[in-house]
Parts: C-alpha cells; structure tokens; sequence
C-alpha cells in the first residue's frame, strides 16, 4: 500500500530542526518515520506522521514550505540480508529507488522500510508478490 510522506525544505540553521518538531509536537502529531539530508544551505526533511495532512496544514501555517509524497512502507524481517532481499527484487524487476530510510516503528523481528521509488504501484505489486507486507499507514493497518 501507498502512505503518505510529508517533505519540508528547510534552512540549515541551528534550532530549524528543533522549531518544526516542536511544532508538531504541541499539535499532538506523532513521527513514525524520519530522515534529513542536508547542504550547507539548506535541508530536505521527510517524515512519516500519524497525521499527514494536519501536519502539512500546520507546517505551510508556520511558513514552512511542505508537501506530500506517496512512498512505500514495508515490513521486513529484521535479520541479516532482507534488505539486500529487497534491493535485488527492484534492481531485477528495474524499479529505481530514489531514496529510502528506516522507520521508528518496529515490532518483533520486522523492521519497517519507506521507500521512495520511481513506479510506486510496480514497487508496492512487486512486493506484495513476493510476501512483503506493505502498510497503509503506520497505525498497524497492513495489506500484503
């Protein structure tokens, strides 16, 4: 399944990281998921909140420029080589990753994955067919 992943391009400065999840936090929105990459100008942060579209509303009224992206969230064995599994699953089938990171969530022995992929429905088909679970959202909602 697709989720959605809120991405906010930011000035690297000190505290600008510290503003926004303080902003989300007084709001109640919970980050499930969170990566950042940096210039020495700027910053893109993406995350994965339980609130999606309260946090994009918040954020663009705090000044912050945010967007939604559809990515991938997969459930994964958490054991030596199921990440190397599912590389070679997209690079044999030709799906190219345009970035990935590691979620907050974790249940016993299952990592969780999002993936940012250039076919989305080929990358979430992909999975599925090969016994990954995908989520829906991070509020425990599987298909797969």
């Amino acid at each position: 399944m697709i989720i959605k992943q809120i991405s906010i391009f930011m000035e690297n400065t000190a505290g600008r990281l510290a503003d926004i999840t303080d902003l989300l936090a007084k709001a109640g929105i919970n980050l499930r998921a969170i990566s950042l990459a940096d210039t020495a100008d700027f910053g893109i942060l993406r995350m994965v909140a339980d609130q999606p579209d309260a946090a994009v509303q918040l954020l663009k009224k705090a000044g912050f420029t945010a967007r939604e992206t559809d990515v991938i969230g997969v459930e994964v064995p958490d054991h030596p080589g199921e990440l190397a599994r599912v590389m070679a699953l997209f690079r044999d089938a030709g799906v190219s990753i345009e970035y990935l990171y590691a979620s907050l969530e974790h249940q016993t022995d299952k990592a969780v994955i999002v993936l940012k992929v250039d076919d989305i429905k080929a990358g979430v088909t992909l999975l599925e067919k090969h016994g990954f679970s995908t989520l829906s959202s991070f509020s425990g909602v599987k298909s797969g």
